[in-house]
């Protein structure tokens, strides 16, 4: 299936688990470190999954051997993740760093995709493994970025792009970008701004929500994706969520 012909279609908000699951404290979630897999792991994601969430975010890095690597921060355990080569990187707690091929093939059948890109540099090689193997759910490339998006939409137009910002000076540059999908902070979100949105023909997904009024007051004002750092917490607010079949 063409990349630029997978779509999600839902009768209620996106669901989807932030870096596929965090510990949450101070929101009243039974949730931590013992019970919730390390983020950006195929634990993780499997996890939101089994919770009813349609899909997650996931992070992507590069490694000094080009290798597309699923991670925050630029540091893993001590190490830069650009300055080694991905079979220097080994995970804690048993859980191997796994690399953007993995969870295209894993979970590219079944689960919506958020697809991070935290650096430039690489986008040509993730276009390519994108194609390779097309989520047949739905996916955006999302990125903090605007010249990763731009570099992007050089290499694949029809390629479905979203914005990630947290400031007002950035969220101002939504409207000059190639995107299908802009994701703006929670604090940045209010009706005028999703109207807006829609009225450009765009989707609206926010981050990171987790706390229950907040989803359903989002989801009240027409919101089309919800993040969170809970992804049980994120399904049971939405109890007759309806996953529905790409196109």
């Amino acid at each position: 299936m063409p990349i630029a012909d997978c779509q999600m279609l839902s009768a209620r908000p996106l669901l989807l688990g932030h870096r596929g699951a965090r510990p949450v404290r101070g929101f009243g979630v039974d949730s931590s470190p013992q019970t919730v897999p390390p983020e950006n792991t195929l634990a993780a994601f499997d996890y939101a999954l089994a919770s009813g969430c349609d899909g997650f975010e996931l992070d992507i890095r590069y490694t000094r051997d080009r290798r597309h690597v699923l991670c925050h921060d630029p540091e893993h355990d001590g190490k830069p993740v650009a300055d080694h080569d991905y079979s220097g990187l080994e995970r804690r707690h048993g859980y191997n760093l796994p690399c953007l091929e993995e969870v295209l093939h894993r979970f590219g059948s079944n689960s919506f995709l958020d697809i991070e890109l935290k650096v430039p540099g690489n986008e040509r090689a993730v276009v390519a493994a994108i194609h390779a193997a097309p989520p047949r759910y739905g996916f955006v490339v999302s990125s903090f970025l605007p010249e990763v998006l731009l570099t992007l939409h050089e290499i694949h137009a029809p390629l479905p792009l979203g914005y990630i910002c947290k400031h007002p000076e950035a969220a101002q540059r939504w409207t000059e970008l190639p995107i299908k999908t802009f994701i703006p902070h929670h604090t940045l979100v209010s009706q005028r701004l999703i109207d807006e949105v829609h009225a450009r023909g765009l989707q609206l997904f926010t981050w990171t929500v987790n706390r229950k009024r907040d989803l359903l007051r989002f989801a009240e004002w027409g919101v089309d994706g919800l993040i969170s750092d809970d992804p049980k917490m994120l399904a049971e607010t939405f109890p007759a969520a309806m996953a529905a079949g790409a196109v």
